[in-house]
Order: structure tokens, then sequence, then C-alpha cells
């Protein structure tokens, strides 16, 4: 990498698409979980706040900050349902790793693909932990832009080889279904989510619309099952009624951000739920019985952001598969910035 103080390592769509191919996306789904769940055993090293929001009628735009006191990350990302009506992503990102001890950026990323990456490896980790053993099939309710990344990341992680697809927008399975062909997968498009829970061990709910919906219903949750509940993810947008949360063991990434955004805001704010940090530390048991509902009520923690942003590091490191980006000023004498500046001016061509 460059040591000039002026360059800050950039990751393009276009690197991190190279990257991932050239990696392999089942071996980078494998990879970044294993980063991080590494992350998650020293979880209390960790700054961690909920995110910050500014919420709007159209959507959200956040900030996602966390440091381990040597490093700093933090993500920018949005979430606006709407954008596909107008041919935009629901999500977009952006992420910065810095040195905590100068203040200097070390990277930069897009983290638009990365985010559904990440978003994929840790609802595998947790499925890992939490699901039945032996699971072979799963059910993904909502076929957007995640749908791919979740399957594979199962596949890879817990060992799914039997996927169930079902979009109120059949032409979304039919996308999701064509991307994963060859993939090791078999794969049925169902005409509703009863049809699609049938015979699957694991369910994953990923459905965008920003408001109270009822995806899954108490009768279709039958005992075994685990939910992993990726869709609900703010104020005012969930995915389960809520008797199915007092029937699950519930596990989740951060309390104080999950009770705001996730399935649990349906429930009363002392309503017990377990840190999933504490099934990956060993302190605390995942599933504790075959017959048991566990529920993985993801949000996305800037946690598991910095260690998509660290591997990521390590990766350009190895591959050279990043830009150089003139963002920082570096004057000769730190303390002339507007020296530097007077100096630009001279040497400029005439206008």
């Amino acid at each position: 990498m460059t040591d000039k103080l002026n360059i800050v390592p950039f990751v393009s769509v276009d690197h991190m698409m190279k990257l991932v191919l050239a990696i392999g996306v089942e071996r980078f789904l494998v990879e970044l979980a294993e980063e991080i769940e590494a992350d998650f055993r020293r979880w209390e090293l960790f700054d961690k706040t909920p995110r910050v929001a500014s919420h709007s009628r159209e959507g959200v735009i956040e900030l996602m900050p966390t440091s381990d006191g040597e490093v700093y990350g933090f993500k920018y990302v949005n979430g606006h349902p709407k954008n596909t009506r107008e041919g935009r992503q629901t999500v977009t990102a952006f992420g910065v790793l810095a040195d905590v001890g100068n203040g200097y950026p070390v990277l930069l990323t897009e983290m638009t693909i990365l985010t559904a990456l990440r978003t994929a490896a840790t609802s595998a980790l947790a499925a890992k932990h939490l699901a039945p053993r032996g699971a072979r099939a799963m059910a993904v309710i909502g076929n957007g832009a995640q749908s791919e990344f979740q399957a594979l990341a199962f596949k890879a992680l817990v060992g799914i080889d039997r996927l169930r697809l079902y979009d109120i927008d059949r032409t979304a399975s039919v996308r999701c279904a064509r991307n994963l062909a060859g993939m090791g997968l078999d794969i049925t498009i169902c005409n509703s989510i009863e049809e699609a829970m049938e015979g699957v061990q694991i369910v994953t709910t990923v459905t965008a619309d920003k408001q109270n919906a009822t995806i899954l219903t108490d009768n279709m949750v039958g005992s075994g099952l685990h939910i992993n509940a990726v869709g609900g993810d703010c104020p005012g947008k969930t995915e389960l009624h809520p008797d199915i949360l007092r029937r699950s063991e519930i596990f989740v990434e951060y309390p104080p951000q999950t009770r705001i955004e996730g399935e649990i805001q349906q429930l009363p704010a002392d309503y017990p739920v377990t840190e999933l940090w504490q099934v990956i530390a060993g302190s605390v048991p995942g599933r504790t019985d075959a017959g048991q509902i566990t529920l993985f009520d993801s949000v996305g923690f800037a946690i598991e952001d910095f260690s998509a942003l660290r591997y990521v590091k390590r990766q350009i490191e190895r591959t050279g598969l990043y830009e150089e980006l003139d963002l920082l000023a570096d004057p000769d004498d730190p303390r002339d910035l507007f020296g530097m500046l007077l100096r630009a001016k001279a040497s400029a061509p005439a206008a």
C-alpha cells in the first residue's frame, strides 16, 4: 500500500466486484463470517451505540460508527424502499476505516455490495449457532437484492441445498432462481408463503416495504424452526406477527438498537432477549432443544461493518484491487495549509 500521506486506498464498485469474483462469492462469505465471528468474540472491546439515523417519510439515512481502540470504522447507509420504482437501489452505502492513533483514514470503499455480503454472512453465522442440526431446506420470503447473497451464505456456512422462494412479484423469484442456477441449490418457486414454508427448517424474511407488515403469522410457524428476520430494520417496519415473537427464543445483535428497529419493537422494552455475541463466545447457550423456535432479529450492527472493512483492507493489500485517492491535504509544513493553497495558485496555468 502507499506511504504517501495524501493518499487513501479507494475500493470502487468495479474493484469490489473484481475482488469478490477473484476470491469467489462463497469463499468470500465464509471468510467474512469468520472475521465477524472473531470480532463478536471480543465484543466487549468495541465502542457501541445505536446507529445515528435521520428518518423521513421516504426512508432513512444512517451513520454506523464503532472502534476497537486501535481502528475506527463507520458506514454511511440509506434505506429507501421506493427507490426500486425509480430504477435505484433500496440500499446504498460506503465505509471508512481510520487509524485511531493519528485519525487518518486508511480505507474508503463502496459498501452497497459489501453490505449485502456482510448481512448474509451474519445471518448464516447466526444460523450456524441457532438453526436445527442438519438443516438442509430454507424458505426465502422476499426475493429482492439480498436474496441470492442469503442463499449462498446459508449454503456455504450451514449446508442448505434446498431453497424455496416466494415474492409477491413472481418475476423477482424467477430472477433469483436464474441467478442461482448451477450453484448447487435445488430451487422451487412457490405461489404463496404457506407453500414456501413446507418442509423447511429455516425461513429468511427479507422484504423491503417500510411498514408494520405481517409476512409470517403464528399459524405458519411450527416447532423447531429457525427464523432469520432481516427485513425489519427501522422504527415502524416489521415482518412478524408478535405472537411468533412470544413463542420464540429471540437473539439480537445490540439490544438498544434492536428494540428501536427490530421485530422486538412490538414487545415491551424489558422483554428478555439474548445477545448473539454471548452465544458465539460460549457464555450462554443457543438452541437448547430440537422443538425450540429460534429467531435472529437481525437489524445490522456497526461491528459487522467494521469486520467487513478490515477484511476488505487485508484483501486489497494482497490483490492490489484499489486505486489511490488524493483525499488528504499534505502540506510540506503541517502548520502551513494556506501556504499550500498559495503554492498551488502559483503553479496553476493561467486561465
